[in-house]
């Protein structure tokens, strides 16, 4: 095959791969970098977390609105009629709800009823700031009576829960506590007459008991909507001027709250944050963003692998083809020669142009020798067809492979001698094996030519057989071109032919030492090489001595 022809099916392979695979995969992984690298520039996932954490707390404060609305709401219904109310109404208000520490009623007519929880009473903070709020609301509704029940009732007619809630620092001892009051209206739509009504919340009962279980409540419901995410985000409550918490759900471990929120309509003065408990935002977003490179980086690689065996896979077939195709032609060379020439002293003898029966017999010896090379080379192509369709069977029988050695060298002992070969051998005797007789006769024939065919001007074989270590080593040396080391392995491939320069010049098939691989391999024994290149090679065939067999013929399959 042409040089050229063969770099324009490597680079149609390498445009294919490109446009198949690596175009979309490289513009893919580019894509997913430049994404990346806007997520980490724009810090989208510090603002996606944020954007979540703002919305918890949202639904946090409106869940606190509408609990503390249903409790005033429950406060509102047991109220009696403006005019009517009294400490007795008002106390048993209190004893039903306990979260109510002061619950008053103001109507201009009938003036202030102020009332506080009975059994809080004896603790002088709570009962000093009862009178403060009873004088300071009795002084303040008298003054401005109709403005803030004008407020109220136009909070009303605009769709906001009508109430006025302020927020108060109580003190108990030398602290001081949050508390909240609403003011509402009750209204008496028989004769029109309204009163203000206040509630102040028991700080006690906000601190340990409406916060932190309203704050569960919200956590719960975000943890069931995150199951599986490692960390789960965690909520407290505090004054708006400090940081120390007021209430915090469970797992709450101080630092910096990633997300505040000012609440306003129940609670004002407190704010509530949330963060995520060990870690921050910004550390999510850096460790999202280094995943997602170590993950496209991994992709990469694999891409790379995946193309690079691809690669090496594809070009190992054009190899492939292009051997099959050498070994065609090499084939094709083989058979022509010795049919040519076959047919050249067959019809010299037809002719009856030859005058001595020496010239007979040195024409029929001729036809002998290219007729065995051609039953040789057409043994080797079927014997290589049945391996590759699995169907090769060896017919293994005790052999005395000392004779069968012996008789195989006497057979080419003339060729040897006739090319001017130094031929040494040492044949030991062995103990007999089940081995394929044909078979390894073959591998030696194929060995002994690969000897013949490669040597240069040092034109010398040796064959050796012998036991040693329980095993029977079958050694063909010569003092050949060579071969070099990162070849050694290659040259029992199919097709394979080294790449020195003589080897191409010399015709050959390429399949003698793929089927002496396979043959020794099939009696259960090894073949190797040693070369130098310039010095010779020896070919070595172990074998063990108890080769077992079930039955005289016994199938190999490749």
């Amino acid at each position: 095959m042409k040089p050229g022809r063969r770099w324009n099916e490597r680079t149609r392979l390498i445009l294919t791969l490109e446009l198949a695979v690596v175009l979309p995969a490289a513009a893919l992984i580019i894509v997913s970098v430049l994404h990346l690298k806007s997520i980490q520039r724009d810090r989208a996932v510090e603002a996606l977390i944020q954007r979540d954490f703002t919305q918890v707390l949202a639904i946090a404060e409106k869940q606190m609105n509408e609990k503390t609305l249903d409790l005033l709401d429950d406060v509102r219904r047991e109220l009696p009629s403006p005019g009517k109310a009294c400490n007795v109404t008002l106390d048993r208000i209190l004893r039903t709800h306990p979260y109510a520490l002061h619950v008053f009623m103001y109507d201009p007519q009938n003036g202030m009823v102020f009332r506080s929880q009975p059994d809080q009473l004896p603790n002088a903070s709570i009962r000093a700031e009862a009178e403060g709020f009873s004088k300071m609301f009795e002084a303040w509704f008298k003054m401005e009576f109709a403005d803030v029940a004008t407020k109220i009732a136009e909070k009303q007619k605009k769709g906001i829960p009508p109430f006025i809630f302020e927020p108060n620092w109580a003190a108990r001892g030398d602290k001081h506590v949050y508390e909240t009051y609403a003011l509402f209206i009750k209204d008496e739509h028989e004769n029109r007459g309204k009163a203000l009504v206040g509630v102040v919340f028991d700080p006690d009962y906000l601190k340990d008991k409406f916060f932190p279980e309203m704050l569960e409540k919200v956590m719960s419901h975000n943890l069931t909507e995150s199951q599986g995410q490692k960390n789960q985000a965690v909520i407290m409550v505090h004054p708006k001027s400090e940081s120390t918490p007021l209430a915090a759900s469970v797992g709450w471990d101080g630092g910096i709250p990633e997300v505040e929120r000012n609440m306003e309509t129940a609670f004002p003065g407190l704010t509530l944050a949330i963060k995520l408990p060990g870690t921050t935002v910004q550390a999510i977003g850096q460790h999202f963003v280094r995943t997602s490179y170590l993950v496209l980086g991994g992709l990469s690689l694999l891409l790379l692998g995946g193309l690079a065996l691809t690669y090496r896979n594809v070009s190992k077939e054009m190899s492939l083809a292009r051997l099959k195709s050498d070994f065609v032609s090499n084939v094709s060379h083989e058979l022509r020669t010795p049919l040519a020439l076959i047919r050249l002293y067959a019809e010299t003898l037809e002719m009856g142009r030859l005058n001595s029966q020496q010239k007979h017999q040195e024409y029929y010896q001729i036809i002998r020798k290219e007729s065995e090379r051609l039953s040789a080379l057409i043994n080797n192509i079927l014997d290589f067809s049945r391996i590759e369709a699995g169907r090769k069977e060896y017919d293994f029988r005790e052999t005395d492979l000392r004779e069968l050695v012996r008789t195989t060298l006497d057979s080419y002992r003339y060729q040897i001698e006739e090319q001017g070969f130094i031929f040494e051998e040492k044949i030991e005797s062995v103990p007999p094996l089940r081995v394929d007789r044909e078979a390894m006769a073959r591998s030696l024939v194929n060995l002994v030519n690969n000897a013949l065919k490669y040597s240069a001007d040092k034109k010398y074989l040796e064959v050796n057989l012998y036991r040693e270590n329980g095993l029977v080593n079958l050694e063909v040396i010569d003092h050949g071109i060579g071969i070099p080391r990162q070849e050694q392995n290659k040259i029992f491939e199919k097709f394979y032919r080294v790449g020195d320069p003589l080897v191409h010049n010399t015709r050959g098939s390429g399949l003698g030492l793929s089927l002496v691989r396979h043959i020794v391999q099939a009696h259960g024994g090894q073949v190797s090489v040693d070369s130098i290149p310039g010095q010779g090679s020896k070919f070595t065939i172990v074998l063990p001595v108890n080769i077992a067999a079930e039955s005289n013929t016994t199938a190999a399959s490749a």
